[in-house]
């Protein structure tokens, strides 16, 4: 009797647990891309980038990952596309149409670190909403993460 109720406590409770954690936050992008930068010096390019298009946690959780472009303007690693990975990062567009990969490399052209803030279409609610994308100049990428931002 007490599995029982135990099982349908869990499975009442379970999704509701789930809904509240859907989506991560812009801190939680940020404190995603500060481990990304961080194993992308303590492993080496190469590595960094194969565990980031893995997804391998710590660079994957619930809609966030690690995405990153190379100088040449391609996509190095892409924790949520990994088909993306080698293209020309104009593959990166926003809810108008905009390439986003320019905009990244930008974002860290005058400095190490930068945002980009654009437009989605979240595919949990189907509306345009608003993300932030943090950015940091590696040796050879641009690495980021980012969130939606309610705002």
């Amino acid at each position: 009797m007490k599995v029982f109720i135990l099982a349908a406590v869990l499975l009442i409770a379970g999704p509701l647990w789930l809904l509240a954690g859907e989506q991560g936050t812009p801190a939680e992008a940020k404190a995603m891309l500060k481990k990304a930068v961080a194993h992308y010096a303590g492993v080496g390019r190469k590595q960094a980038l194969a565990d980031f298009t893995a997804g391998k946690n710590p660079f994957r959780d619930r809609d966030l990952y690690v995405v990153c472009i190379s100088f040449d303007h391609r996509v190095s690693a892409s924790g949520g596309f990994p088909q993306y990975v080698g293209m020309t990062s104009d593959v990166l567009k926003d809810a108008s149409s905009r390439p986003l990969g320019r905009a990244i490399v930008e974002a860290v052209a005058a400095k190490k670190e930068g945002t980009v803030s654009y437009l989605m279409t979240n595919p949990l609610t189907g509306d345009t909403e608003p993300k932030v994308l943090f950015a940091e100049k590696l040796s050879d990428d641009v690495c980021g993460v980012g969130a939606y931002n309610p705002g």
